[in-house]
């Protein structure tokens, strides 16, 4: 069979050249010929008698460099854009996982992307070329593809979960446990305390596991407190949905006179805007935030929020992964609860 021409003369064929010629992608060339999981059969032969065709032999540097760590471990972020640019969470759960992982000579290699499908071509492709030693995966979906994908391939892996959340079996996984409802029964008791009976949330969206266990969580402890279920209205985090969502409540004939919201963006545009809502924060409407930060204590008045070490959790994040990848899981770790902390906007007792 006459050889392919793979670039110019006498040039060394790379694996781009085998991908190119074979018709696949240089993730599925490196599993085919590193032995590892993820392409069928039929086109691991193919991949392999392209590369027998074109000449490639893989290097002795090539070979050195399989038997040792990549010395990176990777965060994929599927989140929108628009929403990182308003929400500081991940700058301090990154910083948490830096600290970790500079303290063990590795680095982080990071990727933003829009969905879920486009980390999983992002894992994939990392996994096939050896660029990271393992993944950590948040933010995780109802079926997330990428749990699938880990485990198939044996990535090393390191998520947060709750304790109903159920994870594939084999694979490298390793999980800490997220709790949940501790805070809820803080925040309810703090607010009708202070004389309210109309309460409400503004979700994050229903696409995350997280929001299903504080759906379930809210459920349970406003039931519980007020003989029903208080009203949930899903939005999307960004300061646009969490006014929408709540000027949907607002023009409810028994509109809230609290509302909790899932994140600290949305908390801080209602207080923000609360003249062109038509409300008076925290006379007509008590404002929590399902998370801290400097949007909460700079904002006036100074938001109530549920509190907890986002820096802690990146920590952690890396430690469980670093257990994963050195073969030695430890008992599964539980994560800080959140901590209800009292500020400005649910200081005064409600109207009637």
């Amino acid at each position: 069979m006459a050889r392919t021409t793979a670039g110019a003369a006498g040039a060394r064929p790379t694996i781009r050249d085998i991908a190119r010629v074979a018709g696949v992608s240089k993730a599925s060339v490196s599993y085919a010929l590193n032995d590892l999981p993820g392409v069928s059969a039929e086109t691991r032969a193919r991949i392999r008698a392209t590369a027998t065709e074109l000449g490639w032999r893989p290097s002795a540097a090539a070979r050195s460099l399989s038997r040792a760590r990549a010395g990176a471990v990777g965060l994929a972020v599927a989140r929108d854009l628009r929403l990182l640019e308003e929400e500081p969470y991940y700058m301090r759960f990154i910083a948490g996982m830096e600290g970790v992982l500079a303290r063990e000579g590795l680095s982080l290699l990071l990727s933003v992307v829009p969905d879920v499908d486009a980390a999983v071509e992002v894992l994939r492709d990392w996994w096939g070329e050896r660029r990271v030693d393992g993944v950590v995966l948040t933010d995780l979906r109802v079926d997330d593809p990428r749990v699938t994908l880990v485990a198939e391939l044996g990535i090393p892996c390191a998520v947060r979960i709750g304790l109903d959340d159920r994870l594939p079996t084999g694979g490298r996984l390793a999980a800490s446990l997220d709790p949940e409802r501790q805070a809820f029964d803080a925040v309810v008791e703090h607010l009708l305390a202070q004389g309210h009976r109309r309460l409400a949330r503004v979700s994050g969206p229903r696409e995350f596991l997280h929001t299903r266990r504080r759906d379930v969580a809210w459920d349970t402890v406003t039931r519980s407190a007020l003989g029903r279920a208080a009203p949930v209205v899903v939005a999307d985090y960004t300061s646009e949905g969490g006014l929408a969502a709540t000027r949907t409540l607002l023009a409810r004939p028994e509109r809230p006179t609290a509302v909790v919201f899932d994140n600290d963006v949305m908390a801080a545009a209602v207080v923000a805007e609360r003249e062109a809502l038509g409300v008076r924060v925290p006379e007509d409407l008590a404002v929590v935030a399902g998370e801290d930060s400097m949007l909460c204590r700079l904002a006036s008045p100074a938001i109530s929020c549920l509190q907890r070490d986002i820096v802690a959790d990146g920590a952690r994040s890396a430690e469980v992964l670093l257990e994963v990848v050195l073969d030695r899981v430890g008992p599964t770790r539980v994560s800080e609860a959140h901590r209800f902390v009292v500020r400005g906007t649910t200081a005064a007792r409600a109207p009637g």
